[in-house]
């Protein structure tokens, strides 16, 4: 049995939409014309893989079973002809990724997998930053790519976003507002923030929330260096911060209360690098991470989660 891998990859986005209409969208196809390439991989194969009715799809276990090693297979595929693409050109050397703190969290380890599989020639070297660069080393040219969260005043910069992960406020355990089940910008305007000790501009306008507070200056800012630092702040009843629901899965602390904020959109996590450039090293990691992002929906999902509501102390 001979079938397209084009079929295949349109399969796949067919099995994440369960909508016709939104998979043509994606795939740049009319919505006629990838229904019939369903159907003749369905018959092609002998099974129904997708159960449709006039209102809702849904996959089949068949189609669910195929799913997995459609998407296993593409992986090898694409894993096959990057490598060879790789030997071809000579792809070698070293590549520097900076990142801030927790990379791209669940994506982190896939991502530097399939890169060494895309690139088993080239050396990675990882490097954190501080808040006081949040490009993670491209601002300084230390880095050649990098897991930045946006936005960011670095210029010609370069960015394929991977996820947006909702904020949430660390408060001090004792604070008056930890109790709630969820806080809004207005909630915490007028509270004492901890924030990097940064001189991007543009990053740090977005953790002060500067844009929500009709052009008044936040009342005192306290100015961090590290996450570290910032949990200890926090703790001791110094200062509030707007952060990221990975910091309450990652980095839970007895003298902090993580709330969800709502009404404020999340934190964007990219892969980025500056423009011009972009070597075949710093090309294959594009690939590699935009791949895993693509592959793995469900780990996506589980980082663009908002955070539950606590119970109350």
């Amino acid at each position: 049995m001979d079938v397209a891998t084009q079929k295949l990859r349109n399969f796949v986005v067919v099995a994440e939409e369960l909508n016709i209409s939104r998979a043509a969208a994606r795939l740049f196809v009319t919505q006629q014309a990838l229904s019939k390439q369903l159907r003749d991989l369905e018959d092609a194969i002998g099974v129904r893989l997708v159960e449709r009715t006039t209102r809702s799809m849904a996959l089949t276990p068949a189609g669910e079973v195929f799913l997995a090693s459609v998407r296993e297979a593409l992986a090898a595929l694409d894993a096959g002809v990057a490598a060879a693409l790789s030997a071809s050109r000579g792809v070698s050397g070293t590549v520097r990724l900076g990142f801030v703190m927790g990379g791209a969290l669940e994506l982190t380890a896939p991502i530097l997998a399939e890169f060494s599989a895309l690139c088993p020639d080239v050396q990675l070297e990882l490097r954190e930053t501080g808040f006081d660069d949040p490009s993670a080393g491209l601002a300084d040219g230390s880095s050649d790519v990098a897991f930045v969260r946006l936005p960011l005043s670095v210029p010609d910069l370069d960015a394929i976003p991977l996820f947006v992960e909702p904020l949430v406020v660390a408060l001090p355990a004792r604070h008056p507002l930890a109790d709630r089940a969820a806080l809004t910008a207005a909630d915490i305007v007028d509270e004492p923030l901890a924030v990097g000790r940064t001189a991007d501009s543009v990053w740090r306008r977005y953790w002060t929330l500067d844009d929500r507070r009709g052009g008044r200056p936040p009342k005192t800012v306290r100015t961090t260096t590290s996450h570290t630092e910032e949990l200890q702040v926090i703790a001791a009843g110094l200062a509030c911060a707007i952060t990221v629901t990975g910091a309450a899965r990652y980095t839970p602390h007895p003298g902090v209360r993580y709330v969800p904020l709502t009404g404020v959109p999340g934190s964007a996590l990219a892969v980025a690098w500056r423009r011009g450039h972009r070597t075949p090293g710093v090309e294959r990691f594009v690939t590699a991470a935009r791949r895993v992002r693509d592959r793995e929906p469900a780990l996506v999902a589980t980082i663009e989660t908002p955070l539950p509501a606590l119970p109350t102390p």
